[in-house]
């Protein structure tokens, strides 16, 4: 089937509806990606064959008295008196996470209709996956590298295999601390059970809990982690940088953060800032349409899910 070119703009907004797959730049909020995004796509629609101007009826004599009726444009509905046909608040946009300035990488966002899916992905809590990116030696006000530094330590005695032993004990923690907000021992046979049926997920989503976290890379001073968790923050993250330094007996904070994967969403199919056009983002969400036809668990999850401590005492 061959492709057709399409160029009116009432059946292209027709097929914008659901998800896409962005890459946030880092230093820039989510706010300013959803307003670019908005921008972008009323620019590319009004470029677009728009509808024409609304038509009135006019009556007028002629010289033999007689009356004739005729249509004339109706220039109240004019572009030049409207302003173009798209305008921003026509589009609707909702993100699926809120990363924060700092961040960069993969965000979902949810277009029109498709911001219901943004809602359901975000309320489903998929894990996010992350390559966080730390500096040894200096510890700062906000944990991050833009603010001032507070305080300074050798890093000699730090190696690797330290930092292994030490990312090691951080994700058994956080696996015990899943059982014990469950009420079960972690090493009893319901555990197990409970483990099998998928991804513990705690019930309060205000809880970050890490599955898994190891060192990607280590050239002294700066050292990567890589993280799979949910509910986490962009503070936490840098909460998370700042805490690794002190059990290395010295001082560390983030100088970046980047989200490489959202659930099945992965960084090599996000959308750059130089494609954030009309015809990229419609392509975009045909590959997220297929994305999620492929897992539907993305949107509901049927694996276990913890349950806080006040249901258990019940």
């Amino acid at each position: 089937m061959a492709l057709k070119l399409v160029r009116d703009a009432p059946t292209v907004w027709n097929y914008l509806n659901g998800l896409v797959n962005l890459y946030k730049p880092a230093g820039v909020s989510v706010q300013q990606v959803r307003n670019a995004i908005i921008h972008n796509l009323c620019r590319d629609l009004n470029q677009l064959e728009v509808r024409p101007a609304l038509q009135r009826v006019v009556i007028d004599n002629t010289a033999d008295s007689s009356l004739v009726v005729r249509k004339v444009e109706d220039l109240s509905d004019n572009v030049l008196v409207t302003g173009p046909r798209y305008q921003p608040d026509d589009i609707k946009c909702r993100f699926s996470a809120n990363h924060g300035r700092f961040t960069s990488g993969v965000i979902v966002l949810g277009i029109n209709n498709g911001t219901n899916l943004a809602f359901r992905l975000q309320q489903n809590r998929p894990l996010r996956v992350y390559r966080v990116t730390g500096f040894l030696g200096k510890a700062t006000e906000s944990h991050f590298a833009e603010s001032r530094v507070t305080a300074r330590a050798t890093i000699d005695h730090i190696g690797s295999e330290k930092i292994g032993r030490l990312l090691a004990s951080i994700q058994a923690s956080h696996q015990r601390k899943m059982f014990e907000l469950s009420g079960i021992d972690i090493q009893s046979q319901a555990a197990y059970e409970l483990a099998c049926r998928g991804t513990i997920r705690p019930a309060d989503n205000r809880q970050p809990m890490i599955y898994g976290i190891r060192l990607a890379e280590y050239r002294k001073p700066f050292f990567t982690i890589e993280i799979h968790a949910i509910n986490e923050t962009e503070a936490y993250l840098g909460e998370l940088i700042h805490e690794i330094g002190i059990n290395l007996k010295a001082c560390a904070h983030c100088t970046s953060v980047r989200c490489i994967r959202h659930g099945h969403f992965l960084l090599e199919d996000s959308l750059l800032k130089k494609d954030w056009n009309l015809q990229n983002i419609i392509s975009g969400m045909a590959h997220s349409n297929k994305l999620i036809n492929q897992h539907p668990d993305m949107l509901q999850q049927h694996s276990s899910s913890l349950q806080g401590m006040e249901v258990q005492d019940q």
